[in-house]
Formats: C-alpha cells, sequence, structure tokens
C-alpha cells in the first residue's frame, strides 16, 4: 500500500508539472495578440491571464469528466498508465516549446494517455466513438470556424471604423483588445485547467482513492488552477512571438476580432463538453483575422510548420507515453528509470534553450534580417571593383600611360573602405593588388617604358614607383 501511495503522489506531482507547462506553453493563445499590437505591455498581459486562467478553472468541470470518464476505461488503468501519459505530453510540450511552434497541449495528453492505454489494457481499453467525437472532429473544425469568425469580424470593423476618427477608434478597439483577451484567458483556464483536473481525477479512481464516476475534489481543482496560473505567468515567450508576429502583423482591430472568435469557441466547446484545442482556435482565429484585412498577409510557411505539429501531437506524444508505460511495467525500478529521463530530457531542453534566450524584453522583436554589410562584402569578392582615378596632385605622367586614368570609370564609394584610395604620396607598404583578381590591371611603369615612346615624355616619366 505504501508503494502504490507513493505512485499515486508521484502521479499527482507529475500532472501538476503538466498543468505547469500548459501554462506557459498556452500563454500565447490568450496574450500573443495584445502583446504584438501594444494594447499591453508582456509582463502586464501575463500576470492579468494567470489571474483570469485561476478563476477559469472553477466554472466548470465538464472537460474534467471528459477526460476522466469518456476517454479511456477505467478499470484497465493503473497509476503508472496515467504518469506514463503524462510523460509523453511534457516532453513534447517542451519540444514545441524549444522551437517556438504553439501545438496542443491538450492532444498531447490525450495523445500520451492513448499510447499509455493501449500498451498497457489494449486498443479496446480506448472508447473510439469518445475520440472521434469529442476531440478529432473538433481538432478539425475549430481552427476554421474561428478562423472563418474571425475574418468576418475583421473586415466588419474595418467597415464600421472606416469614417471614425483613426486614433480614437485604434483607441477603443485596444481597449476591446484587452477585454476579449481576458475572455479568452478565463476561457483558457476554464477548458485546458480542468485537463489536468480528469487526469488527477482518473489517478485517483485507479488508485482507489476515490469512488468511479467521481466528480473532481476541490483540492484537485484549486492544484491545477493554480499550476496552471503559475506557468502562464512564467511566459512562454518563444511561442508568444511566432503567434504574435510570425503568422501574421496585427492591428489593433484585427487582434480584438480574433480573441473575440477564440473566446467565444473556446468557451462553447467548454460548456459543451469538448476537449478542444485552445492553439487551435487561437492559431486559426490569428489567421483569419490577417486575411480580413485589406493588404493583410498571412505567412503560411510558419502555418505550415504549425500544422505539421499539429498532426504529430497525438501519434509523437501516444509513441512516448507507450514506451513509457512498458518502462513502468518493468516494476518500482522501471518507474524511477522514467522519472529519472523525463526529469534529465527536460532539463537538458531547459539548457539548450538558454543558448538563444526569448523573454518579455525581446518577444515583439521579428527574426533578426541579414547582417549588414554581407550582401556587400559578398559582392565585392566576386566582382572586380573599378579603378581608382589617379590623384590631382601627382607627378605628370608619359603620354603612354595618361589613358589608363581617362578610360576608366570612377570609383565607387562603397567599396573605398575595401580599396584604399591612391595616396599623394606613394606608400612603400600599401598592400599589393594582385593584377589577376582586379581589374584593370595595375601598370607597371617600368614595362611602359619599355616601349617605343617619344624622347621628351620619355624624359618626363617619374622614376617607377610599386604600386
Amino acid at each position: 500500500m505504501e508503494s502504490f501511495s507513493l505512485i499515486l503522489a508521484i502521479v499527482v506531482v507529475t500532472a501538476l508539472a503538466f498543468d505547469f507547462t500548459n501554462g506557459f506553453h498556452d500563454t500565447a493563445n490568450a496574450m500573443a495578440t495584445t502583446i504584438s499590437t501594444g494594447a499591453l505591455k508582456p509582463k502586464v498581459a501575463v500576470a492579468m491571464s494567470a489571474a483570469l486562467n485561476l478563476v477559469g478553472a472553477f466554472l466548470s468541470v465538464e472537460v474534467a469528466n471528459t477526460i476522466s470518464k469518456g476517454l479511456v476505461d477505467e478499470a484497465g488503468i493503473r497509476p503508472e498508465v496515467i504518469f506514463a501519459a503524462l510523460v509523453g505530453a511534457i516532453l513534447w510540450n517542451l519540444l514545441t516549446w524549444l522551437v517556438g511552434l504553439p501545438s496542443s497541449s491538450s492532444h498531447a495528453l490525450m495523445g500520451g494517455l492513448i499510447g499509455a492505454t493501449i500498451a498497457s489494457a489494449g486498443v479496446g481499453a480506448v472508447h473510439g466513438d469518445a475520440l472521434v467525437t469529442k476531440v478529432i472532429i473538433p481538432a478539425v473544425a475549430a481552427p476554421v470556424v474561428a478562423g472563418l469568425a474571425a475574418m468576418l469580424a475583421t473586415r466588419l470593423s474595418y467597415t464600421i471604423g472606416r469614417k471614425a476618427d483613426g486614433k480614437a477608434a485604434e483607441k477603443g478597439h485596444r481597449a476591446g483588445q484587452i477585454a476579449s483577451a481576458g475572455l479568452v484567458s478565463l476561457a483558457h483556464g476554464t477548458n485546458d485547467a480542468q485537463k489536468t483536473m480528469g487526469v488527477i481525477t482518473l489517478a485517483l479512481i485507479a488508485g482507489g482513492a476515490i469512488a468511479p464516476g467521481s466528480n473532481p475534489p476541490t483540492w484537485v481543482i484549486l492544484s491545477a488552477g493554480l499550476a496552471i496560473a503559475l506557468g502562464t505567468y512564467i511566459g512562454g515567450w518563444r511561442i508568444i512571438r511566432t503567434m504574435g508576429t510570425g503568422l501574421t502583423d496585427l492591428q489593433p482591430q484585427q487582434g480584438f476580432a480574433a480573441q473575440t472568435s477564440a473566446a467565444t469557441a473556446i468557451l462553447a466547446s467548454s460548456h459543451l463538453g469538448f476537449s478542444l484545442s485552445t492553439t487551435h482556435v487561437v492559431s486559426g482565429s490569428v489567421m483569419g483575422a490577417g486575411l480580413g484585412r485589406k493588404g493583410g498577409v498571412v505567412r503560411w510557411s510558419t502555418a505550415g510548420r504549425m500544422a505539421v505539429a499539429w498532426v504529430l501531437t497525438l501519434p509523437a506524444a501516444a509513441l512516448v507515453g507507450a514506451g513509457a508505460e512498458e518502462v513502468t511495467g518493468l516494476g518500482d525500478w522501471g518507474t524511477a528509470l522514467v522519472a529519472v529521463f523525463l526529469v534529465a530530457s527536460s532539463a537538458a531542453i531547459w539548457k539548450i534553450s538558454r543558448r538563444q534566450v526569448v523573454d518579455h524584453t525581446n518577444v515583439t522583436r521579428t527574426a533578426s534580417e541579414e547582417p549588414a554589410g554581407v550582401v556587400t562584402q559578398a559582392i565585392a569578392a566576386v566582382t572586380p571593383p573599378p579603378a581608382a582615378p589617379a590623384p590631382a596632385s601627382t607627378a605628370p605622367v608619359s603620354a603612354s600611360t595618361a589613358p589608363v586614368s581617362t578610360d576608366e570609370s570612377p570609383a565607387v564609394e562603397s567599396l573605398t573602405a575595401t580599396i584604399p584610395a591612391q595616396p599623394t604620396t606613394p606608400v612603400i607598404d600599401a598592400p599589393v593588388i594582385d593584377a589577376t583578381v582586379i581589374d584593370p590591371p595595375v601598370i607597371d611603369v617600368s614595362v611602359i617604358d619599355a616601349a617605343p615612346a617619344p624622347a621628351a615624355s620619355t624624359a618626363a616619366t617619374p622614376p617607377a614607383a610599386t604600386v
């Protein structure tokens, strides 16, 4: 019994760790557009979102019941299975956060749970009808519906505000965007915090701590709300950058439309018990808002990478969850080995992320452009620069050398830093320019003097100087 109680405690702690990663992974869903348009400062935005996530956790338990009662067969679940599922979900969250891709924490959790359950009790322990109707169909429909709603709302917003004063309208849309962002945060707490509640409740049922079919206890609701709120306050700045500036460039009107459409879809799905991905909803609404403005663009390359991550989330988390379940099935030492692997992998991902830090000070900066001077240096390396004209103060040259300075084009000023201009007095230690690389070739006066020339010109030619 003591060993079982220990594993149950490990499952609860791991579930709250997942809830924490869910918070900072999905902060972008609520506040990316608000931050990118300047409606709120980054730290103020995440603090507001954290508080509302905590409040939202107490509004409903319908999604929690979907996770704990509807997705898998409770009779075939052990606490170790849930632990393995959480390992797959946490690692997928951290990997996608590292590369700045807003994937679905909800689908990562359900993928891990499905994979671990199949590895433990077989395919029959997964309720396929609930998986299709309450997970897969909403996953496909949510971004499309939210995107269309945001596109129409954006066009309507610009149409109505076409004759309004520019500054006053922008100020009003910023205020509306703050309100709608708060609504998204509230909806996120209502939907996503409940998923962790459902997992912990499922673990308690599997461990015999509460009766089958029970709703989440109050302490589970409170702890899940606090964990997701803390993760939200930490801020997943990498994903905020992708969502706020990587998909499209948003104006306040677009941000308001995107946030309002997303909040409406999330709250409706929470009421119906759909385990909806808030990431899918908000991403779809952001793209719809980008298309809704005349001249607006969507960066489809970024959207394509996000779509690939969405498709891979369920199977990738399921594979990791199934593998972790196979190891935990070996006994207590197997569970300990999986726990060590989770901690070590998480630490390695965090250390890699420190190589290029993204935080509230640089979250609104777009991807760095090509460093200055690279193109110029590349052109200079492959294109021969024109010859510089002879200085006016130099000594008279022979008639045979005069055409060298008059027939060539003037020097380009942008290349004078690369090829120093000829000084008045010849510099003996100046770099020797290879005639095979730079055209026109440097003409050696001594060679020219060897050719037939009038006596007067030869006499006037100064001694040969090394150029």
